[in-house]
């Protein structure tokens, strides 16, 4: 195990700068301190916790709403709690910006806060520190991302593929097999995932899944103006939607639009956020257990911390049946009865 001495010895400075670097002292450049805490990291130098400190443990949230009962994380975060404080540990949650993946290299954040493990909600692929996931040191759990051939990185959610085979099916039991789907931008790894399996579960039913029947965008408006008007035209008679805010803004413009749900086209969500029960009609939607999955995000940083190397941790996905999917319209069933 790397010592002070040795951090000291390779940068050419004193042990006690060395110290100073590590505990933030005002009276050590940035600089300096940044190339302490990144030695520190390479040398394998881990720091002792005072016997009488609780182990703290990092929730990083960024692109989530947290903070109140009715936003997605804030049931993962308090599952997480609830599982990690009576085990002992102090849990911080600290909102992660760009500027702050910009600024710090991730395990050196890690060190200089002298957290030993961290849980990351709503990372896109296009934040600083998904490339530095790769090769860390840091016992790490990210949640709806993956990460490959680090041993110190877990991932976790639900179950992809069961969820869209789930909704599919269940669609297809209502007599739909003009099935669309629209997402938001896949700049997101659970978007990329949720679209390409909606791509292979249908294909291997024989159904179509091709920019005839799907669109995605960054822009809620762009897919209600351009991507769903395509999927009507092209006689979609059920659209998936990546997430409930999509889905229930989807549903929104359809009534605007003259449709009745789910008379006319039925609408399934994901996620199963609060809303989903008060939306009009009620949303059927695909349930992401959050208090679980905070609890199984302990269980996977637990497993790190005890030298377990856990790589992906799924919870069974579940649907959620309301009021907003019904069987095809009988205009369009007679269609399919007379093709058949």
């Amino acid at each position: 195990m790397a010592t002070l001495d040795d951090i000291a010895q390779e940068l050419g400075i004193s042990k006690g700068t060395v110290s100073k670097a590590l505990n933030g002292a005002k009276d050590v450049s940035k600089k300096m301190q940044q190339a302490v805490l990144e030695k520190a990291v390479e040398l394998g130098y881990t720091r002792q916790i005072r016997s009488s400190a609780a182990p703290r443990l990092a929730v990083f949230v960024i692109n989530m709403e947290y903070l109140k009962p009715e936003n997605f994380g804030y049931d993962i975060i308090v599952g997480f709690r609830k599982a990690a404080e009576p085990a002992g540990y102090q849990v911080e949650v600290i909102p992660l910006t760009r500027q702050m993946q910009q600024d710090y290299r991730y395990d050196a954040y890690m060190m200089m806060s002298n957290y030993c493990g961290a849980l990351f909600l709503g990372m896109s692929l296009l934040d600083p520190w998904i490339k530095e996931f790769e090769t860390c040191k840091t016992p790490t759990v990210l949640y709806d991302n993956h990460i490959s051939c680090n041993p110190n990185v877990t991932n976790i959610g639900v179950d992809i593929t069961e969820g869209i085979e789930l909704a599919v099916d269940y669609l297809r039991s209502l007599g739909h097999s003009r099935i669309g789907y629209l997402s938001s931008a896949l700049e997101a790894y659970v978007y990329q995932q949720r679209y390409q399996t909606f791509i292979r579960v249908m294909t291997s039913l024989g159904l179509t899944a091709d920019e005839s029947v799907m669109g995605n965008s960054y822009h809620v408006n762009t897919c209600l103006s351009q991507h769903l008007p395509r999927l009507l035209d092209n006689g979609c008679t059920a659209i998936i939607c990546s997430h409930d805010m999509l889905a229930h803004s989807t549903m929104f413009h359809l009534r605007e639009l003259g449709l009745r749900i789910p008379e006319d086209i039925s609408i399934l969500g994901h996620d199963d956020i609060p809303l989903c029960r008060f939306t009009i009609p009620p949303l059927t939607t695909i349930r992401q257990n959050r208090p679980a999955l905070g609890k199984s995000a302990f269980y996977a940083l637990s497993c790190q911390l005890n030298s377990v190397p856990l790589s992906t941790h799924l919870l069974h996905a579940e649907l959620i049946l309301r009021s907003s999917c019904g069987p095809v319209p009988k205009e369009q069933a007679a269609i399919r009865t007379r093709s058949e």
